[in-house]
């Protein structure tokens, strides 16, 4: 049963300023994406179970019109016995029943189009559930027989096979092998949930690209590419020599046996074709971890379209940090012609209203940084000078579902709550990334503040009492909420020429700030300097992260947009 909010609901309202982007095969240049984790979206199926689902997802896509963003990326909806949260697939071609079925799916995908939304998936091809079909055989399989080989089974070491086959670590804490009654170990670089692919075995490639298309011929726009670099692996699997996992090759491993494999490049040609053989071509973003100077290899023509870029989200909001960062992304990927993309958060780091009050803002330790204080008021003012500075870049910018309504990490969930398998795997001492995952408050002053349309039903993960000022409701009366001010900068990407288009220009600024040129003279101003600067010229402001004072001075922790007219001047008192 679908039950959309009532037509008066202004966490749904659309009013005559929504704006869309006209259709164009290049439309991922520039696309402001945002990133629906489902579970935790909206649960409008009304069957109490706190859920997000694809019902509540399709009660709030006139939200995410209003929002100004060009398309969504739902992560993993498939069937799945969620022991990472969705990222254990069971079956590639059908919907979690917790979340609706491929009927709904369609209908999600048809009316997210009406509204100019582009519709993105998440694709796994690293791994699969232990529960998937093909690993069920396996394990009843013997060695070296075909339904093992499209997974990575080795003897193990030591005179009686007792020892893992490597050294390897794996992601969520632990080995990366587990053994199987017939004595036997299975790779998985993830949970022991999550067996590891054979990506040089032809059948798990010509499964995958019969996957792409079954879901490319329902209407899907394309798709996010999970762990795109580590699907290759050194047949010979050799010791890392390391004491813990490491997400990228390190300093003397250019020919690390898991990550950044130069045979990636050759299915992603083939994914590619794929993708291009249809009238309105479908396009891939990668999510790659990979080594410095690497990431155009990855976004050359033939192969993918565009991959996160980590760097800038774990970059400390410094001004010199954060232009190395964006000249290193812009001159790297001109290289191959790619667009850069921008995020500020996702599914898997601190929100960043948590990381920006802190005193050390980057993300420098695997899966979370704990244990920090955070001024809450600080990091609210730099996460929207953030956002405004990723929002004026040139390229696509990616938006964590709450991002908009300045959520901040709940730090605090019970142990008993956390379902991160990271939590386990580590022993207990690692909570892991539950606290960015918790339902959206859309409205009400109680939990579960319009999450579900049962107001009995308690959510997946427990919501803090005081999200009632971080409701849709509550910053949609605000004039100056995060989310009017998401809003009016997405406007402005899409009817200011300056911004649509990915002309960048630097211009000299005092130590701590940022100034740079877009179009025909567009300004961005953004002063981390800790100190307030004045304002370039004399013109109106067409955008400010804060409010600035009327005495013509920037403030610290401030992002400005300024007009073309305005004389590109900045002086620190």
């Amino acid at each position: 049963m679908n039950n959309p909010p009532p037509a008066n609901d202004v966490t749904n309202d659309v009013t005559n300023d929504v704006t869309h982007a006209p259709a164009n095969d290049s439309w991922w240049r520039t696309a402001a994406i945002y990133q629906v984790y489902l579970r935790s979206f909206a649960d409008g199926d009304g069957d109490g179970d706190g859920t997000g689902d694809i019902a509540g997802l399709r009660s709030r896509l006139q939200y995410l019109a209003h929002l100004g963003v060009d398309a969504i990326w739902i992560n993993p909806w498939y069937p799945s016995p969620l022991a990472d949260g969705g990222y254990d697939v069971s079956d590639f071609r059908d919907i979690h029943p917790t979340y609706g079925t491929l009927d709904e799916a369609r209908k999600l995908i048809a009316e997210a189009h009406e509204l100019g939304l582009r519709v993105i998936l998440d694709i796994v091809p690293n791994h699969v559930s232990d529960q998937h079909v093909w690993f069920q055989e396996a394990l009843a399989a013997a060695p070296a027989s075909p339904a093992r080989e499209r997974f990575i089974f080795r003897e193990g070491r030591g005179e009686d096979g007792s020892e893992p086959p490597n050294d390897w670590h794996a992601a969520f804490g632990g080995p990366t092998w587990t053994r199987t009654p017939d004595g036997q170990w299975y790779l998985h670089l993830f949970a022991p949930e999550q067996p590891d692919l054979n990506w040089d075995n032809a059948e798990v490639r010509a499964e995958f690209e019969s996957i792409l298309r079954f879901w490319f011929d329902l209407g899907v726009d394309g798709f996010r590419i999970d762990v795109a670099h580590g699907m290759v692996k050194d047949p010979a699997l050799p010791d890392l020599g390391l004491t813990e996992f490491s997400v990228v090759a390190g300093e003397g491993q250019e020919n690390h046996p898991h990550w950044d494999r130069d045979g990636l490049h050759d299915i992603f040609r083939s994914w590619r074709a794929i993708a291009d053989s249809y009238p309105d071509p479908r396009v891939f973003v990668a999510e790659a971890h990979v080594r410095p100077g690497r990431m155009p290899d990855y976004l050359r023509p033939d192969e993918l379209h565009t991959a996160f870029n980590f760097d800038f989200l774990k970059c400390a909001l410094e001004a010199d940090k954060l232009r190395e960062v964006i000249d290193r992304t812009i001159t790297d990927l001109a290289k191959v012609g790619a667009p850069a993309t921008w995020v500020l958060s996702n599914h898997d780091e601190a929100r960043p209203v948590t990381r920006y009050g802190r005193a050390h803002t980057g993300i420098t330790t695997p899966m979370r940084d704990q244990g920090h204080p955070t001024d809450l008021a600080l990091g609210t003012r730099r996460a929207r000078a953030a956002a405004l500075l990723m929002l004026a870049l040139p390229g696509g910018a990616y938006i964590y579902q709450g991002e908009e309504l300045g959520l901040y990490e709940v730090e605090d969930l019970p142990e008993s709550a956390l379902q991160d398998p990271t939590w386990e795997r580590s022993g207990h001492t690692i909570r892991g990334r539950d606290g960015c995952r918790v339902p959206l408050p859309w409205t009400g002053d109680t939990p579960p503040f319009g999450f579900s349309i049962s107001v009995s039903a308690k959510p997946w993960l427990p919501q803090p009492d005081d999200w009632k000022f971080y409701t849709a409701e509550a910053n949609q009366a605000d004039r100056t909420s995060m989310l009017q001010l998401y809003r009016s900068a997405l406007r402005l990407r899409r009817t200011d020429p300056n911004l649509r288009g990915e002309e960048f220009r630097w211009l000299d600024s005092p130590a701590g700030t940022l100034l740079f040129e877009r179009g025909n003279g567009l300004l961005c101003a953004v002063n981390l300097s800790g100190q307030p600067i004045p304002l370039p010229g004399a013109g109106s402001p067409l955008l400010a992260s804060g409010l600035l004072s009327r005495d013509g001075l920037l403030p610290p922790d401030t992002t400005v947009l300024l007009p073309p007219d305005t004389t590109a001047l900045l002086q620190l008192d």
